[in-house]
């Protein structure tokens, strides 16, 4: 006669024979329960410059810009979307709600430039 600790283990071996994906889940990966989470992306303000420079996102998704810079920086795109100042050490999120192109800058530094798709 099987122990139940036994028939516990023999029924979880079955188990994982009849459903391999079952032994390896996890909430949050793919496959899992917030698979159609949207995604959030992130972009780093360092040395002048956006990195990545260009962003392709999905609509629905966040992007995060955080500035490493010790001076304040801006992510403008003309009549789309404004951060305002964002501090040494700040970031700022933005949801991308409509798709297209959006070349954005610093206002307070014109040389540094992106570009965000939104598919």
């Amino acid at each position: 006669m099987r122990t139940r600790t036994q028939r516990l283990a023999l029924a979880l071996i079955c188990a994982g024979a009849l459903f391999p994906g079952a032994a390896t889940y996890a909430p949050g990966t793919a496959g899992g329960a917030s698979a159609g989470k949207p995604a959030t992306h992130s972009v780093v303000i360092d040395g002048l410059k956006y990195d990545p420079e260009t962003l392709t996102v999905k609509r629905g998704e966040t992007v995060i810009w955080t500035n490493k810079d010790p001076f304040p920086h801006t992510v403008t795109a003309q009549g789309k979307f404004d951060s305002h100042d964002i501090a040494a050490g700040g970031s700022w999120k933005y949801v991308a709600r409509t798709a297209g192109e959006y070349s954005y800058i610093c206002t307070l530094h014109p040389n540094m430039k992106g570009m965000l798709r939104v598919e």
